[in-house]
């Protein structure tokens, strides 16, 4: 597992992943084990679909590699109803390095979806 030069770029990609939250969790962004890439988070939008009801939003940022580890970016968070909550921008400079992944958990099923817009960076 090796992370790319960003100072010697051979690549930089942009992407956008979306995701339904759910109670028990989902991943929004994955960056395999292996990738030869370092991704850099822009932007984690959590949107509330629901019209009538509030829900809380918890973000991590996991490690699967190596000993498992997980940090929260943001903890049960309430994101009211019809209303969205910014959880990351491109000022916060989070990279997900080979091996991890943000996962999205809701407080209630069909109620919260996530936006993550970052770039795929690979170098020398």
């Amino acid at each position: 597992m090796t992370a790319p030069n960003i100072a010697a770029l051979t690549t930089i990609t942009g992407k956008t992943d979306l995701a339904d939250l759910t109670i028990g969790g989902v991943t929004i962004v994955s960056n395999g084990a292996s990738s030869g890439a370092v991704y850099k988070i822009n932007s984690i939008i959590v949107a509330n679909i629901d019209g009538t009801n509030d829900a809380t939003v918890t973000v991590k940022v996991v490690r699967l590699s190596g000993t498992p580890l997980s940090a929260a970016l943001a903890s049960d968070i309430a994101v009211p109803a019809n209303s969205t909550l910014v959880v990351g921008s491109k000022d916060m400079g989070i990279y997900l390095e080979e091996g991890y992944l943000l996962q999205g958990i809701a407080s209630a099923d069909g109620d919260l979806q996530a936006i993550c817009s970052y770039e795929i960076i690979t170098g020398a």
